[in-house]
């Protein structure tokens, strides 16, 4: 749901829009306790995030400026040009383009929240950073980790608390050689790996991983091994969620099974790909899981078209 410049969301809350409207009515049918959005403007008073949380039956909202869009002063990208989108933190058009906003039916504890997102990239045991005339000292020493955000929050339900991982990685594309965004992409899912070995202080309990992670095990660009390496976490369960509208839209020439596909992009460039995630920690029982997104024959089949490529994954938990 983002836009294409700061208090446009917000405008849009506020009156009839197909997008939102269709988000809602998915909303509505999945009807989940703890909710994160990616794509989602933040604004610094919260009240694009507040209305979203309010359309859509939630008493609880959290947000942070992300990375995206928060200027650098750098020519990043190295096209002679500077304060363009790709010379952000992580790819925007204006401060606040392109966050993440999670919503809950149950208090959020915003005080206790660790936010990962001011890491740099250089700091993060064991990265693999880019070699190359785009990356040069002046950038490491101001460039982060993470393209949106980390944030580790804490949420009080009545079964006890439940910590959420978010984040929302850059897609392992359009970049050079250097392969900056690919290796990008890949750290930002080692930096959980770090957070739950407690590199980052404690480790965190009664864990669930949720966000877009732009990266599919088996199919599309990316190095797809470090997508398979954290399905693979004996730390983590995969609730392997699925849908029927996937398996319909299959693309012949992937081998990863379309059910388990979250985004609908066209056929070949780059198809339909799994790159949405819910994973929680291997303590929980996990009763249910699933990507909304229906059959062509299905009435529903046009809302989730409208809502945008990305299909909401859910994951239903008990302890």
């Amino acid at each position: 749901m983002g836009r294409k410049g700061p208090g446009l969301l917000l405008r849009d809350l506020g009156r009839a829009d197909d997008q939102i409207d269709a988000v809602a009515a998915i909303v509505a049918q999945v009807a989940p306790d703890i909710l994160l959005l990616t794509d989602v403007d933040y604004d610094r008073d919260g009240l694009a995030t507040q209305a979203l949380a309010d359309r859509m039956g939630f008493a609880h909202s959290f947000a942070l400026l992300p990375n995206a869009g928060m200027a650098t002063g750098l020519d990043l990208d190295g096209n002679g040009r500077v304060g363009e989108a790709r010379d952000a933190q992580g790819y925007g058009l204006f401060s606040g383009d392109s966050g993440m906003a999670l919503i809950s039916r149950w208090p959020i504890n915003a005080d206790a929240v660790q936010d990962l997102s001011p890491l740099l990239w250089r700091d993060l045991p064991w990265a693999t950073l880019p070699n190359g005339p785009l990356w040069t000292d002046e950038i490491a020493n101001i460039q982060r980790l993470s393209t949106t955000g980390h944030w580790i929050v804490p949420v009080q339900t009545p079964y006890g608390p439940v910590t959420v991982m978010a984040f929302s990685a850059t897609p392992p594309v359009f970049d050079g050689p250097e392969d900056r965004n690919g290796l990008r992409n890949r750290d930002e899912l080692l930096l959980w790996a770090h957070a739950l070995d407690g590199d980052f202080g404690a480790s965190p309990q009664d864990y669930v991983i949720a966000g877009n992670a732009n990266l599919d095990p088996m199919d599309g660009d990316g190095l797809r091994g470090a997508m398979a390496a954290m399905l693979a976490d004996p730390r983590l369960t995969d609730p392997l969620p699925r849908s029927n509208g996937g398996l319909a839209a299959a693309d012949a020439e992937h081998t990863g099974d379309p059910a388990l596909d979250t985004a609908d992009w066209p056929d070949g460039a780059p198809g339909n790909l799994r790159v949405s995630y819910v994973l929680p920690a291997a303590t929980w029982t996990v009763t249910g899981s699933g990507v909304f997104w229906p059959p062509p024959d299905d009435p529903n089949a046009k809302i989730a078209e409208v809502a945008g490529p990305h299909r909401l994954v859910w994951v239903d938990l008990r302890r």
